[in-house]
């Protein structure tokens, strides 16, 4: 940024309201640039951050932040909403450890309404912040900013639902790219085109407004007039039937330019003036700036640092997820009823090459991790055999499906988890820490746990071909972690390594596997022998492996999950039930993760090999505290 700088004189959101037009457009473009730099450095969310900048800066010079309220549904676009409301001298830090979250949260903000993470949020939320203004006697306008993609998630059509019948001063602001992190799927997608594709009438209602708002003192009532008879010119001039959003109770306006920030302006003016909801379609461009971004979109939705001059990734290696693509394309040639289902995460999951290769074998559901699971089940109910791959963080919205629509019925279908675990910056919402502990309260699900790239060749191999029921395959985020060279994989469903002898077992299974390996190594050369026992499958926990354990002296169990429900209590309860008389130790998670690098929240939370030996040295000298059993 440069002394002349506009964005250096936004101190808050109050400030954007003295601008010029031409002020605006330049605060636009430096916001616009400030995100880039950023997100090179720190990575995040970049596409969908540079669709919304006008639009954003719209929002602040119409509205008055934070007594009005918005809520960004997943909130993944709120960078420019943080650069606006006083925390532009630390977008450096956003996703960082003690920075500001890549996502809106209400302790670091007041111009935060709600915390997002997960998609088709908004309108429910916007929806009962509003009527809690009305409860309360807070007169205020609510705004909920919602992408086309998420519209195909369940929650946002239950929340449209209600919203269109309420009298709320709700705006819905319909941010449409085409775009949700994959190119949009479904019948709403479609459905937006359509629109896209007979602007004639709307273009000639947004004329007539923009004309109405240079003359309030007339403009107000001339408009309720429009209003009434706006469905006969819609009619009898242009053909244009109700649209849903019509048909559902909004006050309809667009599709506009999404760039436009005078056109913008006026339509939210519009939209205040309205009685009851409204709904703003609004076109954008995600990526808008940055010719890489705009020319792929889907790379640049979420990406590591990167090189600013030519978008390449700053590091780059071989991933679980890329090794998982590659094992479902060698699994299909074997078996030709196996399917991938993806919700919007082609890339993510690494589903690309299967896509390519089996394009008939293929779905991508859109946000719609619910029907995914149910549509994976009826999949499986007519002979197929469907494989779900979802990020662990996502999966938790189909408790039920999983529950009801699967297990229930004891069909066979695999659950890739993606990002189990700690993931690092993008923090709390995201984290992969609750997969193993409501999995493991329904009945018929094997949950297996692959250490490295071969152990998940072998697992979900076994999971598609082999177990029958409900089979989840969990890994973590990113490459292969530090494994002893004289380890060997089995097909056992767990293994021992290390002294069988040694009167203290540790106890793990997945990634973790690795820090266990390290704090081992530091604890011989402490003079302490230590065995591990590494779990393949989790559920069900393998008998054998509960009767190896009763033979120590003191158990240590760490789990990169959470502590309530997780498997560590599973392992504990089984062992007191045949009687174990040693001392059993458990180190999991129980509290909500924060952002920070993976090695860096581990060390927090204990599970790191330095925390694991000395934990284990502590005990062993009778100097610890923390102990069960």
């Amino acid at each position: 940024m440069t002394e002349e700088s506009i964005l250096q004189r936004i101190q808050q959101s109050s400030d954007v309201k003295n601008l010029s037009a031409q002020e605006l457009q330049t605060l636009s473009d430096e916001i616009r640039m400030e995100i880039i730099r950023t997100v090179s450095r720190n990575g995040g969310h970049l596409a969908s951050n540079l669709g919304v900048v006008e639009l954003t800066v719209a929002l602040h010079s119409v509205f008055n932040f934070p007594k009005d309220q918005i809520v960004w549904d997943v909130g993944h676009q709120s960078y420019a909403h943080k650069i606006l409301t006083g925390r532009s001298g630390q977008i450096d830090t956003i996703r960082c450890e003690g920075g500001l979250s890549g996502f809106p949260k209400r302790e670091e903000s007041e111009y935060d309404s709600f915390n997002t993470g997960h998609s088709s949020t908004s309108i429910s939320a916007a929806l009962g912040l509003s009527c809690a203004g009305s409860i309360c006697g807070d007169k205020h306008y609510t705004i909920a900013v919602i992408g086309d993609g998420a519209l195909s998630g369940g929650l946002a059509l239950e929340g449209m639902n209600n919203a269109g019948r309420s009298k709320e001063k709700l705006i819905v602001i319909l941010n449409d790219n085409k775009m949700s992190i994959s190119k949009n799927v479904g019948s709403m997608a479609r459905y937006l085109t359509k629109i896209r594709m007979k602007p004639s009438y709307i273009n000639a209602k947004q004329s007539v407004h923009q004309k109405l708002d240079r003359s309030p003192a007339i403009g107000q009532p001339v408009a309720r007039w429009i209003s009434r008879v706006k469905a006969w010119i819609r009619v009898n001039f242009f053909g244009h039937q109700k649209n849903i959003f019509e048909q559902m109770g909004f006050n309809y306006y667009g599709p506009l330019d999404g760039h436009d920030i005078s056109q913008l302006q006026t339509a939210l003016r519009a939209a205040k003036r309205s009685r009851g909801p409204v709904w703003l379609h609004i076109c954008t461009v995600k990526g808008k700036g940055y010719e890489f971004a705009e020319r792929d979109p889907k790379i640049f939705h979420g990406v590591s640092a990167f090189d600013l001059d030519t978008g390449e990734p700053k590091s780059g290696s071989v991933g679980y997820s890329d090794v998982f693509g590659e094992c479902m394309c060698e699994l299909a040639r074997k078996e030709k009823r196996l399917c991938a289902i993806t919700a919007a995460m082609t890339i993510g999951t690494g589903l690309t090459g299967f896509e390519a290769k089996y394009r008939n074998r293929f779905y991508d559901v859109g946000i719609a991790e619910e029907h995914a699971v149910t549509f994976a089940a009826g999949l499986a109910a007519g002979g197929a055999v469907p494989v779900f791959a979802v990020y662990s963080t996502f999966l938790q919205r189909s408790y039920d499906q999983i529950l009801h629509d699967a297990a229930l019925q004891n069909l066979h279908l695999v659950l890739a988890i993606d990002r189990a675990g700690v993931v690092g910056e993008d923090g709390e919402t995201h984290q992969g820490l609750f997969d193993v502990a409501f999995l493991n309260t329904i009945p018929r699900v094997t949950i297996f746990a692959p250490s490295s790239f071969e152990e998940l060749r072998l697992m979900l191999s076994r999971a598609v071909l082999e177990t029958p029921g409900v089979v989840a395959v969990r890994y973590p985020r990113g490459g292969e972690a530090y494994l002893p060279e004289d380890y060997t994989v089995r097909r056992e469903e767990y293994t021992l390594y290390g002294d069988p002898n040694a009167s203290v077992l540790l106890i793990t299974y997945g990634r973790l596997f690795s820090q266990a390996c390290l704090a081992q190594e530091a604890l011989r050369e402490k003079g302490l022998p230590v065995c591990i026992l590494k779990l393949n499958c989790i559920k069900p926990i393998p008998e054998e492996a509960i009767r190896t354990a009763s033979g120590y002296a003191g158990c240590y169990f760490i789990e990169e999950g959470m502590k309530n429900g997780g498997v560590g209590e599973s392992f504990f309860f089984r062992l007191a039930q045949i009687g174990f008389g040693g001392s059993f130790h458990l180190r999991a998670v129980e509290e909500y993760v924060r952002q920070a690098k993976v090695d860096s929240a581990l060390h927090h939370l204990g599970l790191d090999a330095d925390s694991i030996a000395r934990t284990i040295l502590e005990q062993e000298n009778g100097q610890g505290t923390e102990k069960q059993g």
